[in-house]
């Protein structure tokens, strides 16, 4: 009965989420390429990792191993925490999670949430499965999790291609988990559709160097820079055959790009949002110098006033060894090319 009723709470939150929009970045006209965002940030708890966190509840109540009281733990932070302390609330489930000791755990304690901080980072998987198994709980392991996850009908790819005309030239997404980007590349296969799709990593992580050599256990040993994308090792739910192409992406870039979409939208956008544009416009530039036409869809994944304090903060940049100025100076040079008719 209490699973029946779980699955209702989460079908009916997912109805009142409702569609994200689909929103035209502004590119010289001449130029015959449309880029497009898709804003994630609107979700309830604002960022992407929404709808992973509430496929993840689901199939992990479906299959009975998480029932009435029962506590969840994973090993997060950031906004996949924040979004599965929100469904955890919506349950009333106790939750827990195990995060590096620097990274603040505010968001999730709104929410009712409980944050424990270990120290050395890489620490948090082995701590929050011997957590959980301590307290009876479940461990969600979002990372292995992704792998197998079912969307029930909620995923971003069955949204997305309800949404465009025509199937995009390009489709643009970073890699955390990787499980966005097997969603939306299994539809393009199995639908037969012309488009392609495209990974941005950033600096450290193995996504770039493990798809380029076909190493599915390639590993780095490196945390990446960049919220939200990007991993020390490849993950399960990344499925390196689905992707046509992934490109590196400096962090510095990243910081630069983030800031761009600011100052068109007026979102304080994530970092990974910047990675998705600096992407996004590295093959618009090849599209244009190949006379190739049509559109490119990427993701604002999040955006949230703490991005004022971190990558749109000159200082918080310098501390952390950005040099963004040389690719701001890139983005305007390449953006703000008038057409003949004066855009």
């Amino acid at each position: 009965m209490w699973a029946a009723e779980a699955i209702t709470r989460l079908d009916e939150e997912k109805a009142r989420a409702g569609v994200t929009p689909l929103c035209e970045f502004p590119l010289p006209a001449s130029w015959g390429v449309r880029l497009w965002f898709k804003d994630e940030s609107t979700q309830p708890t604002g960022s992407l990792k929404h709808r992973l966190a509430r496929a993840l509840f689901a199939d992990a109540i479906a299959a009975g191993r998480i029932v009435a009281g029962t506590t969840v733990v994973d090993a997060t932070g950031g906004s996949m925490a924040i979004a599965q302390a929100y469904f955890a609330r919506l349950l009333g489930l106790p939750y827990i999670a195990v995060m590096p000791t620097k990274s603040p755990g505010e968001g999730v304690e709104q929410l009712g949430g409980t944050c424990l901080h270990v120290d050395p980072p890489l620490a948090i998987y082995e701590h929050a499965a011997r957590l959980a198994r301590d307290v009876g709980g479940h461990y969600l392991d979002h990372y292995r999790s992704a792998a197998t996850v079912g969307w029930r009908g909620g995923s971003l790819a069955d949204e997305l291609f309800e949404q465009v005309v025509e199937c995009p030239h390009w489709i643009v997404v970073g890699a955390g988990t990787g499980a966005t980007a097997a969603a939306l590349g299994r539809r393009l296969r199995t639908d037969g559709l012309s488009g392609q799709l495209a990974v941005v990593d950033p600096e450290n992580s193995a996504y770039f160097p493990g798809w380029v050599y076909g190493a599915p256990d390639y590993g780095t040993g490196m945390p990446s820079r960049i919220e939200g994308i990007g991993r020390p090792r490849m993950e399960p739910g990344f499925a390196a055959d689905l992707v046509d192409l992934v490109i590196p992406v400096r962090d510095a870039a990243s910081v630069a790009a983030a800031r761009r979409v600011r100052q068109v939208t007026g979102s304080s956008v994530g970092p990974a949002t910047g990675t998705n544009l600096w992407g996004a416009l590295e093959l618009i530039t090849r599209m244009r110098a190949q006379g190739v036409r049509g559109e490119v869809v990427t993701l604002i994944g999040d955006a949230h006033p703490r991005h004022l304090r971190a990558c749109h903060d000159d200082d918080w940049a310098e501390s952390k060894g950005f040099d963004w100025r040389p690719h701001e100076e890139k983005l305007a040079r390449l953006l703000e090319v008038n057409d003949a008719d004066g855009r």
